[in-house]
């Protein structure tokens, strides 16, 4: 029988196996390509404000992505949980992704206008003064160090490249605005943002 000949040839086999995983891979993925929810950004999506993509880069920098993932899924535990699903489109102008799949804390992903600014600042300086079964870290040194505003305009021209719709006079005014601003500030406002996009409409 001839599916013998390929049960009992390893070579052969394993030529089928990349064929069909590559044909089912390339179904599940191209027309993504061509959908409009995964390509165009939702209605009122703007990139992040300097201050806004410092403090991303400050929660990449500490790690906060490794506990806390941002992405929602279409399940209703999780919608019930945490809100709407994640849509495509509200992720347009991240680079890099902060998606994930570990959970040792909640998901962030509409974590925007939960909380005051008070609330994550006391959280960050001592998780256990408002989550006493919280097993958090302290970031206690962000109130001290303060933003490298001489990059922030790099970091703009960067994502200019990447297709974020950032303007000349955006990346021109980078530094003035994060000129003096403390990592502390910075990553609350990025936290404060996250979300609002669609549970905002």
């Amino acid at each position: 029988m001839k599916h013998e000949k390929v049960e009992k040839n390893v070579g052969l086999m394993a030529v089928f196996i990349a064929i069909a995983i590559s044909f089912g891979g390339l179904v599940e993925i191209v027309p993504l390509f061509f959908l409009k929810d995964t390509t165009e950004p939702v209605a009122g999506l703007v990139p992040l404000t300097p201050v806004q993509l410092e403090g991303r880069d400050i929660y990449i920098r500490e790690g906060c992505h490794n506990c806390h993932s941002q992405m929602i899924r279409p399940l209703r535990a999780e919608v019930e949980r945490y809100g709407e699903f994640t849509q495509a489109g509200e992720l347009i102008y991240n680079h890099t992704f902060q998606w994930g799949s570990k959970r040792t804390g909640p998901d962030l992903a509409r974590v925007g206008g939960r909380y005051s600014d008070e609330w994550h600042k006391a959280h960050l300086f001592d998780p256990r003064s408002v989550v006493p079964e919280s097993n958090m870290p302290r970031f206690n040194w962000l109130f001290e160090d303060r933003v490298k505003s001489a990059k922030t305009p790099n970091k703009l021209r960067a994502l200019q490249r990447l297709g974020v719709p950032y303007s000349t006079e955006d990346i021109a005014t980078a530094a003035q605005q994060t000129e003096g601003v403390k990592e502390i500030d910075a990553l609350v406002a990025y936290l404060q943002q996250l979300g609002t996009v669609i549970t905002g409409r």
